[in-house]
């Protein structure tokens, strides 16, 4: 039986710079048209080449994970987690947009410096497997009511399984629908919005926010009318500051505020996907994570919203080293 998720060996095909921030990396490998491309805010695993250019004591079995673990630091290849941008079976192609902020780490260094021929190799999900591939914290409560809505080939929802409402961030009424979206981040959440704004049914509803460096780093992004997407470079202001103050202002507080445990985002890892069934009101953030704390917080402790509705996601601590 085939796995979930397997290994690709890739050589980078082709980069491009989208804006003085971001980075598009095209992979290309001979088994690529054996990606699945599932579309949404799909997690895969990069693996970067040892200082010497190999892969040779990189395990590729199925419990790889804690073998490479135990590896000495001399032989333990960079990994990092990204957000699949693009798939191209075809053409036996997959994208990563990549953030650039400096030569802070191993990845990050690796984005300023690639050139097409370079190889590396990815941990994704296997289109020969059978079953859901896991991977997605995208999860509103139709597309969790109704695994079946999506297609083998891009799995788009189908338009019989989602009805978007109007927002209600702390409507007591289960009516069974789908709810109004907020899909909010910083720069390092850019290309999951992207992708799953490009999933996204036409009719809708929501909206996106999105901090960014600066102006220069706005993107053409596909999106239904009903869920316009709102940049906020900072320009100089601290991180997170825009994004904070944008959502405070839209949605305001509610009259029944709610107690919510505290997390230490220096120890704990800030990462919850509920999968809510029914409600009026779905939220997926992500981000650094005290921001994503500050804005969790506020929509379930302020604003009332069923913590089963917020999807939270803490990709980065802000002066802590990259995370795989």
């Amino acid at each position: 039986m085939a796995e979930a998720w397997r290994f690709f060996t890739t050589e980078v095909r082709a980069v491009r710079g989208l804006s003085p921030h971001f980075v598009r990396v095209t992979f290309t490998g001979e088994d690529l048209d054996r990606f699945a491309d599932n579309g949404f805010d799909q997690r895969i695993k990069l693996i970067l080449p040892l200082a010497d250019g190999g892969f040779e004591h990189l395990p590729t079995h199925a419990d790889w994970y804690e073998e490479w673990r135990s590896l000495p630091d001399h032989r333990r290849n960079p990994v990092r987690t990204y957000t699949v941008r693009a798939v191209r079976p075809r053409q036996k192609e997959v994208d990563l947009d990549m953030v650039l902020h400096g030569a802070t780490g191993p990845a990050s260094r690796w984005a300023v410096e690639v050139s097409p021929g370079a190889p590396a190799r990815l941990m994704g999900p296997n289109a020969d497997f059978d079953g859901v591939h896991g991977g997605i914290d995208f999860r509103p409560p139709a597309l969790t009511a109704n695994p079946q809505a999506f297609t083998p080939s891009r799995r788009t929802p189908d338009p019989r399984a989602l009805t978007l409402d109007p927002p209600d961030l702390a409507a007591a009424a289960d009516t069974g629908s789908t709810p109004h979206l907020l899909i909010a981040g910083d720069e390092t959440a850019v290309p999951a919005i992207a992708s799953i704004l490009g999933c996204l049914p036409p009719y809708a509803r929501g909206e996106s926010l999105i901090e960014i460096p600066s102006p220069d780093d706005i993107q053409d992004l596909t999106a239904p009318p009903g869920v316009p997407v709102t940049w906020l470079p900072r320009n100089g202001n601290p991180h997170g500051e825009r994004l904070i103050t944008e959502v405070r202002r839209r949605f305001g507080k509610s009259a029944k505020p709610t107690d919510i445990e505290d997390v230490d985002v220096d120890t704990d890892t800030l990462w919850e996907v509920p999968e809510p069934v029914t409600g009026h009101f779905y939220a997926w953030l992500a981000g650094e994570a005290g921001v994503i704390k500050t804005l969790r917080r506020y929509l379930v402790g302020e604003c009332g919203v069923d913590r089963g509705s917020v999807a939270f996601m803490g990709y980065w601590r802000l002066g802590r080293p990259e995370d795989i």
